[in-house]
């Protein structure tokens, strides 16, 4: 049909680029003809709604995506932009891409390829279904394409990260003296375990203060998603390129220089630190992995940030992002159906309200809940660790990591937290669950010291929680992690236990998690957990 069209006049292609992928070099616009093609972009219900997406994360896809869309008109690009709330809107990816047909008459379509299975099923289901040829490209945003990934993993059962990582420094060049990395060393995560010292303030972070773009936006959100998690009050991602380079500057001056020694550090009433705050710009397709490696390696290069800085933010993203992504597309569907530990706990009620006496998980999810986000070591070692511990089914948790960060996509979300969060893969991914007490919580942060809890009580009423249900899950799948090495230490000082310590463990672990569903409040209303200076900072 399409050769049919293009033999009386020139081929038009309708490209449809998805709320994730806004970068004017994206594979799908890289050959765009002004003259004769049409942008598609689309706010859809089913897509802010297969799962309960944050009121945040909706709302910067949403202004994101009209920013972008304004900015390709202004290039003289023809935009066909549905929004939400517009006359027809069929409320699917599927739906809105045949109204378009209908509309625009295309020869054919081209895409770029999705970040989430669903969506690369549905596009499947457009070769099939639709009445012109679709055309799905790689994703050239990623330095690591998914054939290449597939290719290093072939048929291995366990895919080491730094392996990967090394590789890709070598295939990028970056931090690289020839063959041999910058420094003498790949790795300078030892260096990179600092607490906060006692009275430290972190910087005023760069701040986006809503437009009438996203002052609208943040209605729509509100009015249409009531029930939503999270507050709109604090909103303050960037929504666009420019702002998104802003961030970026602003983080390599203010923050890198330091932040390879605080990354693992935690400071309560303290949610951004030194982190770069820049996944959801990254992942919605406002910077490349690219060039944010490459300004972080210039720091370095210039004498602005020490090498253990930069290298830890790099192999954030150069390393842990692409590998995950790569691991997603090589191992799903069946990826996500795994649960080699046989959690079958439901998510607790306080994930959502944050109204627990725990006070490390109160502060993270209550942060998470204002702002959409909390750094990896929070995600990690204390909402994750928690999840881990008290045997919480894997597909409840992987669900409420996507719900509830501005940055979660699937391709990212899930293997982290299925794999290195839950180990419900087995081992694919990491070689041991990241299990701890609360010493590592007391260690990185400064939670303990104001808990209810005491986190230096190991049993009763009064101890931490994460004490005991540290061993305890070390009991419970003793048959299971027993012979990993890696673990050897904790199950020789469990053998050393007596049966009264061992029974006293698991009964405190026994009658906690019981208490877990009892009593459920209803969540409390958020609270304004960011405000902007007139300058913007906040």
């Amino acid at each position: 049909m399409g050769s049919a069209a293009t033999a009386s006049r020139p081929e038009r292609i309708l490209r449809f680029v998805l709320g994730d992928q806004l970068h004017r070099r994206v594979s799908s616009l890289t050959d765009l003809d002004p003259d004769r093609d049409v942008v598609l972009l689309v706010e859809v219900e089913a897509e802010a709604t297969y799962v309960r997406h944050h009121k945040q994360k909706i709302a910067f896809l949403f202004s994101a995506m009209r920013h972008f869309a304004a900015e390709l008109t202004a290039e003289g690009i023809t935009v066909d932009y549905v929004s939400l709330d517009a006359a027809g809107n069929t409320g699917s990816f599927t739906g809105e891409l045949e109204r378009a047909l209908a509309r625009h008459r295309p020869d054919r379509i081209v895409v770029t390829e999705p970040g989430e299975w669903r969506v690369w099923e549905m596009m499947l289901g457009w070769r099939d279904d639709l009445p012109v040829p679709v055309e799905i490209r790689d994703d050239n945003r990623f330095l690591c394409p998914r054939a290449d990934f597939a290719a290093w993993a072939g048929d291995r059962r366990s895919l080491r990260m730094e392996t990967f990582y090394r590789g890709m420094r070598r295939r990028t060049g970056i931090l690289m003296d020839g063959d041999e990395p910058v420094g003498g060393r790949w790795n300078f995560d030892t260096d990179n375990r600092r607490r906060l010292p006692k009275g430290h303030v972190p910087p005023r972070r760069t701040g986006f203060p809503p437009d009438a773009t996203t002052r609208a936006v943040i209605d729509l959100v509100a009015a249409r998603f009531p029930a939503h998690f999270g507050d709109l009050d604090g909103f303050g991602w960037p929504v666009t390129r420019a702002d998104a380079l802003r961030a970026l500057t602003h983080f390599i001056a203010e923050c890198l220089p330091v932040f390879g020694d605080y990354q693992d550090a935690m400071q309560a009433d303290a949610p951004f630190l030194y982190h770069a705050l820049l996944a959801p710009a990254l992942n919605a397709g406002l910077l490349t992995a690219e060039e944010v490696c490459r300004e972080a390696e210039r720091a370095f290069a210039e004498g602005r940030a020490p090498l253990n800085c930069a290298e830890g933010f790099i192999r954030q993203i150069l390393g842990w992002r692409e590998y995950v992504r790569g691991l997603y597309w090589a191992r799903m569907p069946d990826y996500a159906g795994t649960n080699a530990l046989a959690a079958t706990r439901d998510l607790p009620w306080f994930y959502w309200t944050g109204e627990t006496r725990m006070n490390c998980l109160a502060h993270c999810i209550r942060d998470t809940r204002s702002n959409a986000y909390a750094h990896h070591i929070q995600r990690l070692m204390v909402t994750g660790n928690f999840a881990l511990l008290a045997g919480i089914d894997p597909a409840q948790v992987e669900e409420w990591y996507l719900i509830v960060y501005a940055d979660a996509f699937e391709w990212v979300e899930l293997p982290n937290v299925h794999g290195m969060v839950l180990w419900a893969d087995g081992g694919v991914m990491g070689s041991k669950p990241y299990a701890a007490s609360g010493a590592y919580i007391d260690r990185m942060s400064d939670y303990c010291g104001a808990c209810s809890f005491d986190v230096r009580a190991r049993a009763g009423a009064d101890a931490c929680p994460f004490n005991y249900l540290y061993w305890n899950f070390l009991i419970e799948n003793a048959e299971r992690l027993s012979g990993n090495p890696r673990l050897a230490m904790p199950y020789r000082t469990l053998a050393r236990m007596d049966a009264r310590r061992r029974a006293a463990i698991t009964a405190d672990a026994a009658r906690f998690l019981a208490s877990l569903g009892e009593d459920e409040p209803e969540p409390p209303k958020g609270q304004l957990a960011l405000e902007f200076d007139a300058d913007g900072t906040r």
